[in-house]
């Protein structure tokens, strides 16, 4: 291999004016050695990862791995390498094997981190049966709470911030957030509401403390549920707010003037919406409100499957689709819908306030959960952002109403929400 191989291939990737420069083992280089992200290839191991599984779930590997390390800001170097962004694809793939030679072609062990495939996972239970589903949710969220303390801050909110003004901070906006969920489901004190997919409680809680309401939440994750009924109770609303570690499926009660699911949808799939609001309208008494709040596709001709890293490291069988879908499925299914609302460029701004958080507080979140894991959350966040920044995924809350047989809403006639 010539001296200056790895640094040719990996000057291929690089954008024209990408901030970034690339150091490797064999002491190849690219890019600018001023730039203020740097590449580290630091064995073999890095290529044989890449061109092992070509795309996004390669180079993934090799980043959580550490046999592909980075220095600087993740964001930076994505925005800087749409290459990156976009995978190293088999043309590509099979070009830099051609200039390296088969020797980088070789088995590699897959990270412990990651899950299983689809088919893999297929053997194991239905998508989308309670069993599977449960293990999904625990593989992402179990982690530690400790953890998610460090990233998402005090609010413990894992779903997209409101910002009412450009120069909010994230508590702020998380807190606005559940305030505009309140104001659309017209919330009032001694009414019931039940929010699916409730995380650590910051719905139940705040709902139940600032708007008087007997809150019920539900969560897959039995670590969630430990903590939220902890601070349920240190917050003094054990008397009307509740988390309970169970499906949302398994609620037995019915009758609540308002259902909430905030990040809940994605976990779903695309062919068990109308049965999720049918099963959402079942639980509502006439006039309740449904606010459906999640990540969703720009188009609806877009496949719902995640891409593999996402698929594989963050969300196992998670699906996204275009809000078309879901106001569809919600219409057919039980609801009138009232109110549609995007919030994509709110998603960026609470992802680069979680990034700015994990490299805080990057040394203790690695005592926590171990560096590959750091390096996951630390990829996905960041790519994420981008994401949503490039109109590659969306985030809508759609409101519903399940109307009274005479016709009536019990929706103001052009409501603002007050916020």
């Amino acid at each position: 291999m010539a001296q200056d191989e790895l640094g040719s291939v990996f000057a291929r990737l690089l954008d024209a004016d990408a901030p970034v420069a690339v150091t490797a083992y064999d002491g190849s280089t690219a890019g600018s050695p001023d730039a203020p992200v740097r590449i580290d290839v630091r064995s073999p191991l890095a290529l044989s990862y890449a061109l092992s599984a070509p795309g996004e779930l390669g180079l993934a590997r090799a980043y959580v791995t550490g046999h592909l390390d980075v220095s600087g800001d993740l964001y930076t170097l994505l925005k800087g390498m749409s290459r990156v962004i976009d995978g190293l694809g088999p043309r590509e793939g099979l070009r830099i094997l051609r200039r390296l030679g088969p020797r980088h072609l070789r088995p590699v062990p897959v990270p412990a981190e990651e899950a299983p495939g689809r088919i893999r996972r297929g053997l194991r239970g239905l998508r989308h049966s309670k069993a599977r589903d449960s293990a999904a949710i625990s593989q992402h969220y179990d982690v530690s709470n400790r953890f998610y303390e460090l990233v998402l801050g005090p609010s413990m909110a894992y779903t997209c911030a409101c910002y009412p003004a450009a120069d909010a901070s994230l508590e702020q906006a998380q807190f606005h957030k559940f305030d505009l969920v309140c104001r659309k489901l017209g919330l009032e004190p001694g009414m019931r509401l039940l929010d699916v997919g409730c995380g650590w409680g910051g719905m139940v809680a705040h709902a139940a403390e600032h708007y008087g309401v007997r809150a019920l939440g539900v969560t897959l994750s039995r670590e969630q549920a430990q903590w939220a009924q902890k601070d349920i109770v240190s917050r003094g609303l054990a008397d009307r707010a509740e988390v309970r570690h169970l499906d949302y499926r398994d609620v037995r009660e019915s009758g609540f003037d308002a259902v909430s699911s905030i990040g809940l949808t994605e976990h779903i799939g695309a062919r068990n919406l109308p049965s999720y609001f049918r099963f959402l309208a079942s639980k509502l008494r006439e006039r309740g409100r449904l606010l459906n709040h999640s990540i969703t596709r720009p188009r609806n001709t877009e496949p719902a499957h995640t891409g593999p890293f996402i698929d594989r490291y963050v969300f196992p069988d998670g699906e996204l689709e275009g809000v078309g879908m879901i106001v569809s499925a919600m219409q057919d299914n039980g609801f009138e819908v009232r109110h549609s609302e995007n919030l994509r460029e709110h998603y960026a701004r609470t992802l680069a306030a979680w990034c700015a958080n994990l490299d805080a507080n990057w040394d203790e979140a690695v005592r926590e959960s171990g560096v590959r894991r750091a390096r996951i959350w630390a990829l996905y966040m960041a790519a994420s952002r981008l994401g949503f920044e490039r109109r590659q995924i969306e985030l809508h809350q759609v409101l519903g109403v399940k109307v009274g047989e005479d016709g009536d809403s019990a929706v103001p006639l052009r409501p603002d929400w007050g916020v």
